[in-house]
């Protein structure tokens, strides 16, 4: 299906998904008994699902949008998902949609999937971890009771998956844990480089904010009251690093500057626009939960790597300096923090180049399953794709059954095993150990 395609039946699906979920009479409330979610409701499954699957949809009684297939013939599986992002805003039924297409190789090898938008938007992993296992208990209300469940987190939704397995670990309501190009550091590790993005990129660039606009300290994203959209962004970044520009169109001093500001913050310049797109409205996101409180801070942040030595220093010597107020990243970190007590087997992919979460992140969530207890309970492997929104279908099917022959007291999965089930699109990586992450992003002072 060509992807203007996808779109169209995913508007469609979604126009499907929001008259069931009028028809599931949802309303907002307090946190429901299990008893009193609605139940889904019967709706098209998209093409790319296999014949005879049966899809499900509608909302729940917090107002997150979900969706649900369940094959035939059903392996017994479940595959519970927590999306990345996170999105902003109110949630869409598109969101769920999208999910289950760029997922459908689950239902294909005969397991049942669900999928939850979460109740709201932003930067919040806790409530979208109890979204997802309230998803759980409306499956087992509803639709079946599952003879494996495996919770599945992509990108920020390994922050989800990793802080739910932990948070509801005591009922044990997942049998093993999925964790695919995840976000691992927590709020607090994740982000230290988008500060010093937004930073560096003023200190070169100078109109995020313009002269003649407010100043306002970087680490809120935008100012109060601040319109800028993604359009007007974009314009920005167009601006001063010629991105959006065929390569051969920018001027010199377009691609110096982006050099620069890659080499510096460590990032591939490919990848510089949608982590200024989080470092603006994100950070706004993440300010307006802190009471306009730093989180972030660059204190202490030594900036290098532009191959020009008098220019690193000019950096550092200019660059604004915050710091982060103790109060606010405590309450983040009991947020978004994983704690490494999980207490079911954990296996995590992620590829080595991977643009948008870096895989060093791999080696600081080590150190948390390891403080957590955990260690033993974490297998990790990687590969050699530069990607990180979807690897391989191949490589996703063979995690899940090792995974779950782990779970029901297999052999611990490892780069060879997976290879032996694997095939060329896997990319496997056999002997690769990722560094710590203070080697990619710099130490700073910490509250």
């Amino acid at each position: 299906m060509s992807r203007a395609a996808r779109r169209t039946w995913s508007g469609a699906l979604a126009g499907a998904l929001a008259a069931a979920l009028l028809l599931s009479g949802c309303a907002a409330g307090p946190a429901p008994t299990l008893a009193s979610e609605p139940a889904p409701l019967p709706m098209a499954c998209p093409a790319e699902l296999p014949a005879g699957t049966r899809c499900l949809g509608g909302r729940d009684r917090l107002g997150a949008h979900v969706l649900i297939a369940v094959p035939s013939p059903w392996s017994g599986v479940l595959v519970l998902h927590a999306h990345g992002g996170p999105t902003l805003g109110e949630p869409r039924p598109e969101r769920a949609v999208e999910d289950l297409q760029r997922w459908a190789v689950m239902v294909r090898a005969g397991h049942a999937w669900a999928g939850s938008t979460f109740r709201q938007g932003g930067v919040a992993v806790r409530a979208a971890a109890e979204d997802t296992e309230r998803l759980r208990r409306q499956f087992v209300e509803h639709v079946a009771k599952p003879r494996r469940t495996v919770l599945h987190g992509q990108s920020w939704g390994a922050s989800v998956a990793a802080q739910g397995a932990d948070m509801f670990g005591a009922a044990r309501p997942y049998d093993a844990v999925l964790l695919s190009s995840g976000v691992l550091g927590g709020g607090t590790r994740s982000y230290d480089f988008r500060l010093d993005l937004r930073v560096v990129y003023q200190h070169l660039c100078r109109n995020h904010p313009k002269p003649d606009e407010p100043d306002y300290p970087l680490w809120m994203g935008l100012p109060a009251g601040g319109t800028m959209t993604a359009a007007d962004l974009s314009a920005r970044l167009r601006n001063c690093l010629g991105l959006g520009l065929p390569s051969a169109q920018r001027s010199d001093e377009q691609a110096r500057r982006l050099k620069v500001l890659a080499a510096v913050v460590r990032i591939p310049e490919s990848s510089v626009p949608i982590h200024m797109d989080r470092a603006t409205f994100h950070f706004r996101d993440i300010a307006n939960r802190s009471g306009n409180r730093p989180v972030f801070g660059n204190v202490g942040a030594v900036y290098a790597g532009s191959g020009d030595e008098a220019l690193d220093r000019e950096i550092n010597a200019r660059v604004p300096r915050y710091a982060a107020d103790p109060e606010a990243v405590r309450a983040f970190a009991a947020d978004t923090d994983p704690q490494g007590r999980i207490g079911v087997p954990v296996l995590s992919l992620h590829a080595v180049n991977d643009p948008v979460a870096f895989v060093e992140l791999q080696h600081h969530f080590r150190g948390v399953m390891q403080r957590g207890g955990s260690g033993e309970r974490l297998a990790q492997v990687y590969t050699d794709h530069a990607e990180h929104s979807y690897l391989a279908d191949r490589l996703y099917v063979v995690a899940v059954q090792q995974l779950l022959a782990w779970a029901e007291g297999g052999a611990k999965p490892t780069p060879a095993s997976m290879a032996a089930a694997c095939d060329a699109s896997c990319r496997l990586v056999g002997d690769f150990e990722p560094l710590p992450l203070e080697r990619r992003v710099p130490a700073r002072q910490r509250p």
